[in-house]
């Protein structure tokens, strides 16, 4: 893109984008047009392009993004205070299936990756400890200092515990969510040693537990109960870790096939430039990487509420279309169950950076996952079984989805984010900064900028660098998140806790 004032994204649009502040009284040329600012308007936000009467739908990406409230002028700022959400209820769709070939070579690319018992490939080879319950939490981060202290972190990546709240006094879905995420951790390939570390009395019984993760590699997944250790139940999960250790310690990075690696795509603190840098980028990755066999994942069903019909024409079959309708349609059900408006979004950060409805959230939200055709739909909780393109039920909270993408059996996950955030969850999880403002006020959150899209580079040429990029990563390469050593995660929950 070239540098300029304002950017019309699409021929339809009835707004453009600042692409730096405009003052009061300057004057833009748009489609031939010369148009006066009527407001002071800041980077990143939108301007009106002509005049629109009160109840019209203003057009940004070539779809409605709402109406406005009242009659505006060609030349004013558009923002959530004159602009208004068209969206409401559930809705019915019809299947109209889009084919395009996006005509992307396979280039036959590896990353150095390692191969687990199963077949499948982990970025990273780590020691983890599993709670299947809170109240074991402080066990297993002293075991966690403990077995650093030991060793030193020589021949393996890192050592974690993943804490959490629940595994008790949940019900039904709730529970079974709790159990599904930790059953997924357990079983990710990015870890080479796994203590799973039970109290003994929690509703998520230990023994159904280990029977919910299946036909697993029994040396590198281990149980320890601490309610029937007689005396120091750290010195006995010392024993077993240190037995872990000696075998996780041994492994090492092989050339594999890009088709081995699968991404989870999210974005946070969205801004006007995500929808025109980051995102898009990210989507070209995607394209990119579903046409060398590889995964891409796409979460965060509320902020696909406005943009549903572009993913849903993308599906292959019907089947994934029903199911595609479900995932919108359910959701929506949930926030209605609660008594909470579908379009209750978005954040005041995304106000304050340009984003003024969901539906202007969600046409820049979605461009992250390119415009492939979607090969799998999968619900809270699963992993994953088909390659190419698949959506995840999962919320918009940034902890939330980026978990559940990583449950899903994603590697690493594509973070993009405008207003920046420093968190991680369980596998890497790479900032790409919609703007270089940001990129260059926050080196130590941020991993690579999306905003030199904006400053005259081709797609491309940035292209190009950020398939290095994730390649690097995945190959061992530490993201921010992980120098800082910012993880965590973040189960979903939705009824009673007793």
């Amino acid at each position: 893109m070239k540098q300029t004032t304002v950017l019309k994204i699409n021929k339809a649009d009835s707004v453009v984008v600042c692409l730096r502040p405009l003052q009061k009284g300057e004057i833009i040329n748009v489609d031939g047009e010369d148009i006066t600012i009527l407001q002071d308007t800041p980077s990143g936000h939108k301007i009106l392009i002509r005049d629109t009467d009160e109840g019209v739908d203003i057009i940004k990406y070539g779809y409605p993004i709402g109406h406005a409230k009242v009659n505006l002028k060609a030349g004013e700022w558009v923002n959530e205070n004159n602009l208004k959400t068209n969206l409401a209820g559930t809705l019915e769709y019809t299947y109209s299936p889009v084919n395009e070939d996006l005509n992307i070579k396979n280039e036959n690319k590896k990353f150095k990756g390692y191969i687990r018992k199963n077949g499948e490939v982990g970025t990273r080879n780590e020691i983890w400890i599993v709670p299947t319950v809170g109240c074991v939490n402080g066990v297993a981060e002293k075991l966690v200092d403990k077995l650093k202290q030991e060793t030193k972190l020589e021949g393996i990546d890192a050592i974690h515990a993943w804490h959490h709240n629940y595994g008790c006094s949940q019900l039904s879905d709730d529970h079974e969510n709790t159990r599904k995420i930790l059953r997924d951790i357990c079983l990710h390939p990015n870890t080479g040693g796994v203590l799973v570390l039970s109290l003994g009395c929690e509703n998520n019984q230990p023994d159904a537990f280990m029977e919910m993760l299946g036909d697993y590699d029994k040396d590198r997944i281990k149980l320890l109960v601490t309610q029937k250790v007689k005396g120091d139940e750290v010195e006995e999960g010392m024993k077993i870790l240190r037995d872990l250790y000696s075998l996780a310690k041994d492994d090492k990075r092989e050339d594999v096939p890009l088709s081995k690696l699968r991404i989870g795509l999210k974005c946070g603190g969205s801004d006007g430039f995500s929808g025109i840098t980051a995102n898009p980028l990210v989507g070209e990755l995607s394209d990119w990487l579903v046409a060398q066999g590889g995964t891409s994942v796409l979460t965060e069903v509320p902020e696909m509420f406005g943009a549903e019909t572009i993913l849903m024409n993308r599906c292959k079959t019907p089947e994934l279309f029903n199911k595609t309708v479900s995932l919108i349609n359910n959701f929506k059900e949930y926030f209605i169950s609660h008594g909470e408006p579908v379009g209750e979004n978005p954040s005041p950060g995304n106000k304050a950076g340009g984003i003024s409805t969901l539906e202007d959230k969600a046409l820049g939200c979605t461009q992250k996952c390119g415009r492939a055709k979607v090969n799998g739909v999968l619900e809270y909780g699963d992993r994953l079984c088909d390659d190419g393109l698949n959506l995840l039920s999962a919320p918009g909270n940034d902890l939330v989805a980026s978990t559940a993408l990583a449950s899903a059996g994603c590697q690493l996950v594509l973070f993009t984010t405008g207003r920046g955030t420093p968190f991680g969850t369980f596998v890497p999880t790479m900032k790409i900064s919609t703007n270089s403002t940001l990129f260059n006020n926050k080196p130590n959150w941020i991993d690579f900028n999306a905003g030199e899209l904006i400053e005259g580079s081709d797609m491309k040429d940035v292209l190009n660098k950020f398939i290095d990029k994730v390649i690097s990563v995945a190959s061992g390469e530490l993201v921010r998140n992980e120098i800082n050593e910012y993880r965590e995660i973040s189960i979903f929950k939705n009824g009673v806790t007793l």
